[in-house]
């Protein structure tokens, strides 16, 4: 099938690229020039495991495209997905200016019989209001819309694009159902769930699915608080209650708070179109302010392990993103970690495998180093604010030796409390007991 995406951001470039490798000619459109002539000449805007090798397979066959003319890329599409950013204005509504604008562009070169699928994260509504856009402006053209909300991971969107636990799609359009199930054939046909409901069912799944990944966090958060006053460990705690059916153990690993682009945004809009509509959403507000509160309070464990003071000591900090194996810094519990550090007197030196750019630009009073041995180097107190696969196998002794004082405080619970006192480390984690050498 031959097919557009209006947007070339996270989802749009991760839904081109997997798109085209479906099979399906995708050409993906952008007002940004720069970045389209970027992925033109091959260099890819974003840090994403596997998808500069689909993108480069791809575009080797001919199959994926980059342009910035609508003229170029809607004629002929069967399906155009709408996939522009929808960012959290200052009073939690999504921004959906991006959406609208790329509605008013498309409908001049949208074909008779064509499906365009709203692909951002959008509030209940706002797919009605794009068709609405687009038949004000081709009043005589018959056309179809369908809600397809994606559930990507970052560092996993590849994957989880093309192993997929269900599709959702919304619509009352048997033409729309049709395309589709033709677009997803490859799924559908491995048995892949795919669920239709009307077009405000399928926004909300989107909202709703965050949230409750928000809620299960910022719970799991408190109950490691809790576990460190009465003496438990959250490892033990977690694995008891996550072999639950009912519940599972993803999204029970406690740590220093969600962030990213997509939870704080999504609860924000949903609590605010709960309360337009007379409903509010009191469990996610909770989770919502929960997770606010979490970041000052990591700053205050890092007091803790430095002897109540960080007045003018050395801080190594390693990770800056959000998660790891991902280069985004957006809403990262770590950037709000470094700045209370630094307002508390403290001189951070950080090291982030993937984050540098970005945080160079947000954080420019931290000295950044060029790896992480050299980050840990003569430093008062280590800390640890993103999973890394990297931090997750440093070599202790030489940490031990690195280190001006023998203090981790490791806030991604990457080691084993034991093993770290027997190192010689003070070691201090997010719901288990601190740890200190045995004398």
């Amino acid at each position: 099938m031959q097919l557009a995406v209006i947007g070339t951001g996270y989802v749009g470039l991760v839904t081109g690229a997997c798109l085209a490798e479906l099979g399906h000619s995708v050409t993906c459109l952008d007002i940004d020039k720069g970045k389209i002539a970027a992925l033109q000449a091959g260099e890819v805007p974003i840090f994403e495991s596997g998808l500069e090798e689909l993108l480069e397979r791809n575009g080797d066959t001919g199959r994926i495209r980059f342009t910035t003319d609508y003229a170029a890329a809607i004629p002929g599409a069967e399906a155009v997905f709408v996939a522009v950013g929808t960012p959290s204005l200052a009073t939690g509504h999504a921004d959906l200016s991006q959406v609208t604008s790329a509605a008013a562009a498309l409908a001049p070169h949208l074909d008779r019989g064509a499906t365009v699928v709203m692909k951002s994260t959008v509030p209940v509504g706002t797919t009605r209001t794009m068709q609405a856009t687009i038949q004000e402006a081709r009043p005589d053209l018959a056309f179809e819309v369908a809600s397809n909300p994606e559930f990507l991971r970052q560092g996993a969107a590849v994957d989880d694009f093309m192993h997929p636990d269900r599709i959702v799609i919304g619509t009352i359009s048997e033409r729309a159902e049709a395309t589709m199930r033709r677009i997803y054939h490859p799924f559908v046909s491995t048995g892949v769930p795919m669920l239709f409901m009307r077009i405000e069912g399928a926004e909300l799944v989107k909202y709703a699915s965050n949230a409750f990944l928000a809620i299960k966090l910022a719970f799991v958060n408190e109950i490691a608080d809790l576990c460190e006053q009465v003496g438990a460990d959250i490892e033990d705690v977690t694995t008891g209650v996550g072999l639950d059916s009912r519940i599972s153990n993803r999204f029970l690993a406690a740590g220093p708070g969600f962030g990213g682009s997509c939870l704080p945004k999504d609860t924000q809009a949903l609590l605010h179109t709960s309360q337009v509509h007379g409903a509010p959403s009191r469990v996610v507000g909770a989770a919502v302010d929960a997770n606010l509160g979490r970041r000052s309070g990591m700053a205050r464990k890092v007091v803790t392990a430095a002897g109540g003071s960080l007045q003018g000591k050395q801080i190594a900090v390693l990770g800056l993103t959000f998660k790891a194996n991902t280069d985004d810094l957006r809403e990262s519990p770590a950037v709000d970690v470094v700045r209370a550090l630094i307002g508390l007197g403290a001189k951070v030196r950080a090291f982030d495998p993937q984050g540098m750019g970005q945080a160079r630009r947000i954080l420019p009073d931290v000295d950044y180093a060029s790896g992480t041995y050299e980050a840990i180097d003569g430093a008062d107190v280590l800390v640890i604010l993103t999973e890394w696969a990297e931090f997750a196998t440093l070599d202790l002794a030489r940490v031990r030796q690195a280190l001006a004082e023998p203090v981790v405080v490791d806030l991604r619970n990457l080691y084993d409390p034991a093993e770290m006192a027997a190192a010689g480390f003070h070691y201090h984690s997010i719901g288990r007991p601190v740890a200190t050498p045995s004398s």
